[in-house]
């Protein structure tokens, strides 16, 4: 990690080296368990004191951010999720410190914003946000997308879409059924990949039907998978009385599940269904959407 020191300035320059260790390690420029320099090694690149380093690590030691390991030297800390959020609560004085480094060096507010934008820009996504207007759908696709992908998914309507605070960071999705309407909702400037629903054809291909006598059961959250099922079920040739939709949303939509022995479910419902039952699962967003959007996130 590069690191700056500026002799000059108001900040004391243990605060200007703590400042930017920790900026070093809530970016990931300095992974956990990393070895720091030693005390002697910056001293001699800045020509500053040894002490004034030492220090600079006792404080970051002392705060959590950095272990000392007797004979061998200071190391970045491998931090729980819980000790995350309680570091975090140093943003706005990390924040504040960079600023009037910053400043010490001549550079104007304007200035500083564009720099910073100009990074952000630079960023890779860290999160998925998926907008879609039906609540039920939402979660569907968001969990399909965290089958497939490592990032965390964040689910939006097209209301919140509207507002930049809810995209910040992230790679945004939508099926091409509202590709208007998200277009509209989204600012000008934000890229939103449009995926393709899985085709019918492709899921019902080498399916097996069912005996005419089989009980069908379906079981969904979201309303129109179970209005789209029973239609196309009953397209394909079977006998309308037969079939047996459940609304995961409501009471008692699980009872008897276990002794039915062919069973449709979306991805996300299919989770909620007892260990004992294998339903058929039928995945409403297209493995070539998903592979195109693994590809655009490695892009």
């Amino acid at each position: 990690m590069k690191l700056w020191i500026s002799k000059n300035s108001e900040v004391p320059i243990q605060e200007q080296l703590s400042t930017q260790l920790i900026l070093g390690i809530v970016s990931a420029d300095l992974a956990g368990g990393e070895r720091l320099p030693s005390t002697t090694q910056l001293a001699r690149r800045f020509q500053i004191h040894a002490n004034t380093v030492r220090s600079a690590y006792r404080d970051l030691v002392h705060r959590g951010w950095v272990d000392w390991r007797a004979g061998s030297g200071f190391y970045v800390r491998s931090l729980t999720l819980q000790e995350k959020m309680e570091t975090s609560l140093d943003l706005d004085q990390l924040i504040s410190t960079f600023l009037d480094i910053a400043k010490s060096r001549g550079h104007g507010l304007s200035e500083i914003q564009a720099r910073i934008s100009r990074w952000f820009s630079m960023q890779k996504p860290d999160h998925i946000v998926v907008i879609e207007p039906d609540p039920e759908l939402r979660e569907i696709l968001a969990g399909e997308i965290e089958e497939r992908i490592s990032l965390p998914v964040a689910h939006i309507s097209l209301k919140e879409a509207a507002d930049p605070k809810n995209l910040f960071g992230g790679f945004c999705v939508a099926l091409y059924d509202h590709v208007e309407e998200v277009r509209a909702a989204l600012p000008a400037e934000v890229r939103c990949l449009m995926l393709r629903s899985r085709s019918i054809a492709k899921s019902l291909a080498g399916q097996s039907k069912p005996s005419p006598d089989t009980v069908i059961t379906v079981v969904s959250r979201w309303p129109d998978f179970l209005h789209w099922a029973r239609t196309t079920l009953i397209a394909v040739g079977l006998d309308p009385n037969v079939l047996d939709l459940r609304d995961a949303r409501e009471d008692g939509w699980d009872r008897g599940l276990t002794h039915r022995s062919f069973i449709v479910a979306d991805s996300l419902a299919a989770r909620s269904l007892p260990d004992s039952c294998r339903p058929r699962i039928f995945k409403v967003i297209s493995d070539e959407s998903l592979e195109e959007l693994q590809g655009a996130l490695r892009g």
